[in-house]
């Protein structure tokens, strides 16, 4: 019998009122390995750089092959951002995101 898979509430700091729920296991593999890597100071990490640090950090159960990493992180950074636990820089060129304080 397949155990019932968790599921978590996330949003997006690009839409207003968005909620989508998500597998949570894989939110919270992506989870770990994105505040793993993101500094605290800025300048941050470009898009390309979170994806390339984080993704070595994933846990291939989860992502086996790499398999949609750069989606669930790109979806739990879009998340966090929208709680504070993440901030950008929208003032740097690329886009540039780091840890809140």
């Amino acid at each position: 019998m397949k155990r019932a898979v968790k599921r978590v509430r996330v949003g997006s700091v690009n839409v207003k009122g968005y909620s989508r729920s998500l597998n949570a296991d894989k939110y919270e593999a992506a989870k770990v390995a994105l505040l793993r890597v993101l500094p605290r100071k800025a300048p941050g990490m470009s898009q390309s750089e979170m994806f390339g640090a984080a993704k070595r950090h994933l846990p291939a159960k989860h992502f086996p092959g790499g398999a949609k990493a750069e989606w669930w992180i790109k979806s739990v950074q879009l998340d966090l951002e929208a709680k504070g636990v993440v901030v950008r820089d929208a003032n740097a060129k690329p886009l540039r995101w780091r840890r809140a304080k």
